[in-house]
């Protein structure tokens, strides 16, 4: 395949991933970061910019990691995994996370957005 066609393919999908990531993890969390966002809630906007970096993170490192598409969805399906996980976890554990989020504690959405960095850095790294 020619390079910038390659380029094209790989760019449409990275977008299509982050769209479908986008689309579930707003709809996995327990409030509406969309609309949140929309009233000016920054505590959601971080939180979920964190997120969807994080998701980005293993995106980009499978782009450099991986030979074949299958592969490279593969990667993706894990990355969009661990992040639920993430969130999971983090939200078991910090039993506050809703009101925190909804009463637009930035620093509680900088902690989320923290914890989803790290997750994605780390699962990055680990695509070798």
């Amino acid at each position: 395949m020619h390079p910038i066609a390659n380029y094209f393919l790989h760019l449409l999908l990275s977008g299509i991933l982050l769209l479908v990531f986008f689309f579930v993890y707003t709809k996995f969390t327990p409030f509406d970061e969309v609309l949140l966002i929309r009233q000016g809630n920054n505590a959601a906007a971080i939180s979920l910019a964190g997120a969807l970096i994080g998701f980005s993170l293993t995106i980009a490192s499978s782009l450099i990691h991986t030979s074949s598409y299958l592969e490279f969805l593969a990667w993706a399906s894990v990355a969009m995994l661990v992040q639920f996980a993430t969130y999971k976890v983090t939200t078991s554990l910090l039993k506050m996370c809703k009101d925190q989020i909804e009463a637009n504690n930035t620093a509680f959405g900088g902690l989320l957005a923290a914890i989803s960095l790290s997750a994605g850095a780390i699962n990055a790294a680990c695509i070798s």
